[in-house]
């Protein structure tokens, strides 16, 4: 017979083992251009009722944000003060913080990895150490504000390498390793008496099990210490949930890594699928179904490695890209944003 404290003793460790479940599942967006509309006068609504942008997340069970960081940025805000300053908005309301180091002074993702103007016209060696110090010091200074990163990742959608021409794949496989290289040490350089973050590689490849497999498999000749896995899934570009599930299952089986889905989003209104059938309707209630699909992969990832995910810039401006917001023109909040709710709420 099991004795009662045996009894309270298993059921203390279902508890926790819940609780830390639950708590490590991310249930993030990022949320880089909230500050910047909400400074140039945008309301972000609830049932028509004004609230900060990013209380409204958090009222529906959402824990990370995701920022990126620009080095010199001319036309976006996303420069260190900005980023400083909405980090501690975050913070205090309870979410962890997913850093994001584009290392340009603009967009870098597979198309596009362009170097940022101070650093143009010096060698590979002289770069590294400037990826090198870049990292520390602004790592230092997030430390310094007490918004210290809780994850980093180390480049943005770097399935075609980063800092181009230095790192460019898949001419310079060496030259990307030596990158990410710095850039880990820059962090850990940072440290302190702090917690050390997490690292994050991240392509964009979520559908993309042969790819992710070559891109993977080339990466760890290299020996670079990195704790997470993350990808970009946009159906559009990246193929069927069929798909995703594919290459994040043999992802987790294959390198026992943390996954998680750092970029995803659907649109409310007729934006990719104009002239072929949808896997959704690209309608309010299309998106949340899309959500609610996709984070039932991630959750069922073998061996617990589905680590959450992250929505792109839901409370973008309306405008544009912004097809893929979870607000409408008028600020008000669409059904997308109750998808957690189930699972967070007690």
């Amino acid at each position: 017979m099991i004795s009662t404290k045996k009894i309270t003793l298993i059921l203390s460790l279902v508890f926790l083992s819940q609780t830390t479940f639950s708590q490590e599942y991310m249930v993030g967006a990022d949320l880089s251009f909230v500050k910047e509309a909400e400074d140039k006068g945008f309301s972000f609504k609830e049932n028509n009722i004004v609230k900060p942008g990013l209380d409204i997340f958090r009222e529906h069970g959402y824990n990370w944000i995701r920022l990126r960081l620009f080095n010199s940025p001319k036309e976006l805000p996303n420069d260190l003060e900005y980023t400083i300053s909405l980090a501690k908005e975050a913070k205090k309301k309870g979410y962890k913080f997913l850093l994001d180091y584009h290392y340009s002074d603009t967009w870098a993702d597979p198309q596009k990895q362009f170097v940022p103007k101070d650093w143009e016209g010096k060698t590979q060696k002289e770069v590294e150490q400037l990826v090198y110090e870049f990292t520390k010091e602004t790592m230092i200074a997030f430390r310094e504000a007490n918004v210290y990163p809780d994850m980093v990742q180390i480049g943005n959608e770097i399935s075609n390498g980063m800092i181009w021409p230095y790192g460019k794949l898949p001419e310079n496989w060496d030259n990307l390793a030596a990158l990410l290289k710095a850039g880990i040490n820059g962090v850990y350089a940072s440290i302190g008496n702090n917690t050390s973050p997490k690292i994050m590689i991240h392509i964009d490849k979520g559908g993309d099990k042969e790819f992710t497999k070559y891109w993977f498999d080339k990466l760890h000749t290299y020996n670079i210490k990195y704790d997470v896995i993350g990808q970009s899934y946009y159906p559009w570009w990246h193929g069927s949930l069929l798909d995703l599930r594919e290459c994040l299952n043999f992802t987790a089986l294959t390198y026992k890594k943390d996954i998680v889905l750092v970029e995803t989003a659907y649109n409310h209104s007729p934006a990719e699928y104009i002239n072929k059938k949808p896997p959704f309707p690209e309608t309010a209630e299309g998106q949340k179904e899309f959500l609610e699909e996709v984070n039932n992969i991630i959750l069922n990832i073998p061996e617990n490695r589905g680590k959450g995910l992250f929505w792109w810039e839901p409370a973008a401006p309306n405008k544009g890209f912004s097809y893929r917001t979870y607000f409408d023109e008028n600020g008000n909040v669409k059904p997308v944003i109750n998808v957690f709710d189930k699972y967070v709420r007690h």
